[in-house]
């Protein structure tokens, strides 16, 4: 993990340096269009942009490491508060959307396997079919124009009201705001795991010791309860815990179709505007973010696993 962040930090830190992104233009703003070219000058002297690239590199590696992720060049705050007040919308949003996908897309998919060949089994795998190549943002345009220009249910984006004072805000409005974006990353999630679910219990229920099993008179759902959810729980687990990427994914995109304030927003914000230490802020948090799910997921598998927990020789 350490090795995999210090790549990931040396290769985004020259690209961004490479990009057509310009950080004093950034700092001074668009609107401010009378800055002579000694004062744009003295402006990348006093940020060090005018030193070799290596050198900046360095200067930057070394403040991360103290703990310092630099100042947004935009909002005028230092990186790590920009992430932390963005985090805590984000991981309401992700952590309800992961949760969905996961027990519905499971749930979906052992179906489907038990149901292998019927009506059901074919109705399942076009659903999860269609939702695999189905783009994130479309279908938040779709639920928000079915559930709140035409029905009127729910509120048109944003994470709290419009006009309202923070302490004002209850915690039913901003249940109101997040149920959309939720249920638009929870329904694009649920293919991928419904697939694989499907697909390793069909492996398991095609096995000798289920096959025995159904010699003895077991079937249904007492058949998939002692020989199918544990054989599947791991791999699905593994899937859902590793989905962490296409999740912080997919709420860059969410974020941005509903106007929620997360770090997706913030990413988009950041990259459009050239905010180039905010950038380079949420990509590394985004790949420790990753890096801990799939950290937690091999942790579980151990913990499910008794295999795993015997010990070598």
């Amino acid at each position: 993990m350490a090795t995999l962040l210090a790549a990931i930090c040396f290769i985004s830190f020259l690209l961004v340096k490479n990009s057509p992104i310009d950080p004093v233009q950034a700092y001074i703003g668009a609107d401010m269009v009378n800055v002579g070219p000694e004062q744009r000058e003295q402006i990348a002297e006093y940020w060090g942009l005018d030193e070799p690239i290596m050198l900046q590199f360095s200067h930057w590696a070394g403040a991360l490491l103290s703990g310092d992720m630099g100042t947004s060049m935009v909002y005028r705050e230092p990186v790590a508060d920009i992430i932390s007040v963005r985090f805590r919308h984000s991981i309401a949003l992700m952590l309800a959307a992961w949760i969905l996908s996961g027990i519905i897309g499971f749930a979906l998919g052992a179906v489907a396997a038990m149901k292998k060949g019927t009506l059901a089994d074919r109705i399942i795998q076009w659903y999860c079919y269609t939702l695999a190549s189905t783009p994130t943002f479309w279908m938040g345009l779709l639920v928000l124009m079915v559930f709140s220009v035409w029905l009127g249910w729910f509120p048109i984006g944003l994470g709290v009201p419009a006009g309202v004072l923070t302490e004002d805000i209850t915690f039913s409005e901003r249940i109101q705001h997040l149920i959309l974006p939720a249920v638009t990353l929870s329904i694009v999630g649920v293919g991928n795991v419904a697939l694989h679910t499907r697909q390793k219990l069909i492996d398991v229920l095609g096995s000798e010791y289920v096959l025995f099993a159904r010699a003895r008179g077991e079937q249904g759902f007492v058949l998939f309860w002692r020989h199918g959810l544990r054989n599947i729980m791991v791999p699905a687990l593994m899937l859902q815990f590793a989905s962490f990427s296409e999740l912080f994914g997919g709420a860059v995109l969410a974020e941005q179709v509903f106007s929620y304030p997360g770090l997706g927003q913030a990413t988009v914000e950041a990259g459009i505007k050239g905010d180039v230490p905010l950038l380079l802020g949420l990509v590394l948090f985004s790949a420790v973010f990753v890096f801990a799910g799939n950290l937690i997921g091999d942790i579980l598998h151990r913990l499910i696993d008794p295999r795993l927990r015997e010990e070598r020789l």
